[in-house]
C-alpha cells in the first residue's frame, strides 16, 4: 500500500468518525427523552388504574387483549419472503444487465409480497379449522 493510499483512507476512516462524533449528541438525546417519557408514562398509567379500582371499576378491564395467534406466521413468513428476495436479487443481478437497485428492490418486494399474501391464506384455513 502506498503512502497517498495510506493517507487516503486515514481521510475517509477519519471523515467517518466524524460523522459518527456528531450523531453521539442527538442518540444521547434520544435515549434520555424515550427514559423519561417511559417513566412518566407508566406514573401516570399506575395513577390512572388506581383510580378506576378505587371507583370500582372491573380489574378485568386491565388486561390486554389477546393477540392474535397468527402474527408470529405473518411475521416468519414475511422474514423468509425478503430473504429469498434479497437472494434472488443477487442472482438477478449477477445473470442479468439489470442494475443492483433494481434487481434487488423488485426481488424483495416480489417476495415479500408473496410471502404476505401466502401467510394471508394460510392464516384463513387455519381460522376455519
Amino acid at each position: 500500500m502506498t503512502k497517498h493510499q495510506q493517507i487516503h483512507e486515514f481521510k475517509i476512516y477519519n471523515s467517518k468518525f466524524k460523522i459518527m462524533l456528531e450523531l453521539t449528541p442527538i442518540f444521547v438525546m434520544a435515549i434520555i427523552f424515550g427514559f423519561v417519557y417511559a417513566v412518566i408514562y407508566l406514573n401516570v398509567r399506575r395513577k390512572e388504574r388506581m383510580a378506576l379500582l378505587e371507583r370500582g371499576a372491573d380489574p378485568s378491564i386491565f388486561q390486554e387483549p389477546k393477540t392474535e395467534k397468527l402474527t408470529s406466521l405473518r411475521y416468519g413468513l414475511f422474514l423468509i419472503g425478503l430473504a429469498i428476495g434479497i437472494l434472488m436479487g443477487n442472482v438477478l443481478e449477477v445473470s442479468t444487465e439489470l442494475g443492483p437497485e433494481a434487481s434487488y428492490f423488485s426481488m424483495v418486494f416480489l417476495f415479500g409480497g408473496i410471502a404476505l399474501v401466502l401467510s394471508h391464506f394460510l392464516g384463513r384455513n387455519i381460522k376455519q379449522q
